[in-house]
């Protein structure tokens, strides 16, 4: 007996969900030693507890051109699991997709998953690795992410809030993290900085890696915003 279509169908569609960026962009991400989101959720949660929600939005609009450029997911791996039999929700961003940087739509996903960490009184885990808001979608860019720190200011006390730092994290994507109460980050590749030493160097003359202005030591001995380092992210 045949399937049906729109089930092989639906099948092609999570499979291509699953590959992100695509397979150049996650041997690109294993070559620099890191792994990717689906991989670190599948790390972290309890085996066969991982729920995924909303795993096929895309971004929305068009006004910079990226409209041929539409990935199932849009940058953020979200759902529930459990952590040694506890519940927790979680995302994860993805760097293959657009350096994992925050637009509208994956705003809107991070935002579903907190709010039902705190309908469910359960933990919420940001695994982190972003470029910050996504320039090509603008002022949407901006708006989402004041939603996620309006979150991040009105759960604080309501539920724990961890963030894991796993990759250059600029802008928006070091400022929620510092807005929740515990901080992890990966020594030599989580780095958190308002902006990267390319524009700093462009605007202000100076010249500065990326570890001394956001690295590890940096955030665990002089900022006082990590509060526990790693020497890998497994």
């Amino acid at each position: 007996m045949n399937e049906d279509p729109r089930i092989l169908e639906l099948r092609k569609m999570r499979e291509k969900a699953k590959l992100g960026g695509g397979q150049e962009r996650i041997e690109d991400q294993h070559k620099k030693g890191k792994l990717t989101a689906r991989e670190r959720i599948s790390y972290l949660v309890d085996p066969g507890t991982f729920n995924e929600l909303e795993p096929f939005i895309t971004h929305q609009g068009d006004e910079m051109g990226i409209a041929s450029q539409k990935f199932p997911g849009d940058g953020v791996v979200t759902g529930y699991g459990q952590i040694e039999g506890r519940t927790i929700y979680i995302y994860a961003q993805d760097f293959t997709v657009y350096g994992g940087t925050l637009g509208e739509m994956q705003s809107r996903k991070i935002c579903r998953v907190m709010d039902l960490a705190v309908r469910n009184g359960v933990p919420m885990i940001g695994l982190i690795d972003s470029g910050g808001a996504r320039i090509q979608e603008g002022v949407k860019s901006l708006g989402g992410y004041a939603e996620i720190f309006r979150r991040n200011a009105l759960y604080s006390g309501v539920i724990p809030q961890v963030s894991v730092m796993l990759g250059p994290c600029a802008g928006g994507a070091a400022y929620s993290p510092a807005l929740t109460d515990l901080i992890i980050m990966v020594e030599n590749h989580s780095f958190m900085f308002l902006t990267g030493p390319e524009v700093i160097k462009a605007v202000t003359g100076e010249i500065i890696d990326p570890e001394s202005l956001g690295g590890t030591n940096v955030h665990m001995s002089i900022t006082g915003t990590a509060h526990l380092a790693t020497d890998t992210e497994l």
